[in-house]
């Protein structure tokens, strides 16, 4: 999954501040990476289709120089001349960006809006609290506020800090009055999407005062506190994290607490899983490894093959070990002390990556048991998990279960949705609290609908109750056009899928007027080629956006679709069809050229495979569906 080169840039900065330098041939394959993703203008963006970004470019030029390119270097050069034609320079990016600056010794922290560990101090019955937030938001602010409670700052050395500080045009700071510090507070470029309110402004106006002289055994209570809550994150995730970019700043913990360097290593070998390298593009790192999700609906596409012809052994070979990995990739027990960082029940879940960092998510557990339990009807040998573990899968999905019906990603909903106007990050979106999802409420509906037949009335009971409710938010959430938002997904036509897949495991008939109303906008917005194009802008604008070019990823997606409610005869399917046919490359793929993921509203993703099994499985469902069509 490809987000963009800031996860790189933090690991090459981490590194410097801990005094682990980087071997010559990793730091010639990191600067290859920048040379192939650099931007015309000299920057680089938040997406691969985005122009540059103040915050990439600013983290980047910092790396670049710490791999050992001189200032003068192309890449260097274009970019410092690109950040000075920003009002500001580097000064102007969102809060998360003045913090690394902070953290690099390059600007002051009272030019940073405060994140107070105090906030982890307060009763945890507050609907303020910090575990009342995202699980993601929570753990990269809980190392946030370590650092910035203990004013961390590491040095890079001189001629260099002069030399950055000149490039970025962040000048010498001296200290001064409040007003200056405020004025660059709130200095946030264009990279901020979700700006401050007057409220949350006056609230950092205040907490900027508190920061003047806090209490130095609150202080002391509250930065515990924190790293109590960091070291909890790494012992239970294996030092992995719930994500790299929480996990780059827990290094940075472990450094600025004291720990032992033995720790401290560990913890930067454990960041290693998320590397990705190769000769095309040289060395990064992965927003998140994708194993688990990716192999579930690559099983799916080829069960979707299985009834159209005779058995091919290769393809139930290939099946029999994805089911393997699958079974083997379950979360079977949950983790010691929950109750340091409040984490959610894990047990019986399925990670979006493997089982390593042990933060198990909704709809890859139920894509995970569909996955499974589908292959196991079509071959006997499958290595289906036994009914015990099942049953943890049930259990954890019932508990993903919002009020509302629909369900949540990693956990239920704990907060109240007017905590997004507490938002600190500026960059994203719907990132304060959980909430209820289309696509993980369609998820969970295709798996309870298979594991609803296991033995027991209870059991079968509170699975159809769950189904009843979830089916009940789907047509609650669909929008009066007939298609569905999506959270996780670019953007109406991926949501519109999984409420289609979620409303026909429930039991709705193909018929259904909702799902005739999905069918009507499906075929209103199929282009003139006869595929599907939806443009990643409509995330942030909460619309449907047409694409300059029909995509295969979006073309399978409204061909599984509408399926599931047309069947294969009409002929907005055959048009689809044969698009994607006619846009196959003779080695059997799909080019892709759009971005079809993202998360927190505005961060746009690339997901590698998916032009490889969402077409295969559209292929695979119309020749299946015509089969059963005589």
């Amino acid at each position: 999954m490809v987000w963009n080169t800031t996860i790189l840039s933090q690991y090459v900065i981490v590194r410097r501040l801990v005094g682990r330098d980087l071997p010559e041939p990793a730091r010639a394959e990191m600067t290859r990476h920048y040379r192939v993703t650099v931007t015309p203008e000299g920057g680089w963006g938040l997406h691969p289709e985005a122009g540059p970004s103040p915050y990439c470019t600013t983290l980047a030029h910092i790396a670049l120089r710490l791999l050992g390119n001189s200032r003068d270097a192309p890449l260097c050069a274009r970019s410092a001349a690109w950040l000075r034609t920003r009002p500001g320079g580097a000064r102007a990016v969102p809060t998360w960006g003045k913090l690394w600056l902070a953290f690099a010794g390059l600007h002051d922290h009272r030019a940073v809006n405060p994140l107070p560990p105090e906030l982890f101090l307060l009763p945890r019955r507050l609907p303020v609290h910090p575990d009342r937030l995202y699980c993601h938001t929570r753990t990269i602010y809980q190392a946030m506020a370590y650092l910035y409670g203990t004013r961390f700052s590491g040095d890079l050395g001189d001629p260099l800090t002069k030399e950055l500080r000149d490039d970025l045009l962040l000048g010498e700071q001296q200290p001064g009055e409040q007003g200056p510090f405020r004025a660059q507070r709130r200095l946030l470029g264009t990279d901020a999407v979700v700006l401050p309110g007057r409220g949350l402004r006056a609230a950092f106006d205040a907490l900027a005062l508190y920061e003047r002289r806090p209490p130095r055994r609150t202080r002391a209570r509250a930065l515990a506190r924190c790293l109590e809550r960091v070291s909890h994150e790494q012992d239970v995730t294996q030092n992995l994290g719930i994500s790299p970019v929480s996990s780059l700043l827990n290094v940075l913990v472990l450094y600025a607490s004291g720990a032992r360097p033995a720790a401290v290593d560990r913890a930067l070998a454990a960041l290693d899983h998320w590397r990705w390298a190769d000769a095309e593009r040289g060395i990064r790192y992965a927003g998140a490894r994708s194993q688990t999700w990716d192999t579930a609906f690559a099983v799916e596409a080829l069960l979707a093959h299985r009834p159209a012809g005779p058995a091919d052994p290769a393809s139930d070979t290939a099946l029999l070990r994805a089911c393997a990995y699958l079974r083997d990739a379950q979360v079977t027990e949950d983790v010691p002390h929950p109750e340091v960082t409040a984490r959610a029940p894990a047990a019986g879940g399925w990670c979006f990556s493997d089982n390593g960092h042990r933060w198990p998510v909704s709809d890859c557990t139920a894509e995970a048991v569909s996955a499974l339990l589908h292959t196991g009807a079509a071959l006997p040998d499958t290595p289906v998990p036994d009914d015990r573990r099942l049953r943890q899968a049930t259990a954890f999905l019932l508990h993903r279960q919002n009020r509302d019906g629909g369900f949540g990603s990693y956990e239920p909903r704990r907060g109240s949705r007017l905590l997004e106007a507490a938002n600190p990050s500026e960059m994203f979106s719907r990132c304060m609290v959980e909430d209820s999802y289309t696509e993980c409420t369609g998820s969970a509906l295709v798996a309870l609908a298979e594991l609803g037949r296991l033995d027991g009335q209870a059991h079968r009971e509170a699975v159809a109750r769950a189904v009843r409710r979830g089916a009940r938010f789907l047509l609650r959430a669909q929008d009066p056009d007939g298609s569905w938002r999506a959270a996780w997904g670019v953007n109406r036509l991926y949501g519109t899928l999984f409420a289609v897949r979620g409303l026909r495991a429930a039991g709705a008939p193909s018929g259904h007027p909702r799902l005739a109303r999905a069918a009507d906008w499906l075929r209103s917005v199929q282009r003139a080629d006869g595929g599907w194009g939806e443009h990643h802008r409509g995330c942030a604008e909460d619309r449907y956006v047409e694409h300059p070019e029909s995509q295969p990823v979006a073309t399978a997606w409204a061909l599984l679709a509408l399926l599931q409610i047309t069947g294969p005869g009409a002929a907005s399917v055959r048009r689809g069809v044969r698009w994607l046919c006619e846009h196959q490359a003779a080695d059997g793929s799909w080019e892709q050229k759009a971005v079809t993921g993202v998360f927190f509203g505005t961060a746009m993703l690339d997901y590698r495979r998916y032009a490889d099994y969402f077409p295969t499985w559209a292929l695979g469902a119309y020749r299946s569906a015509l089969g059963r069509a005589g």
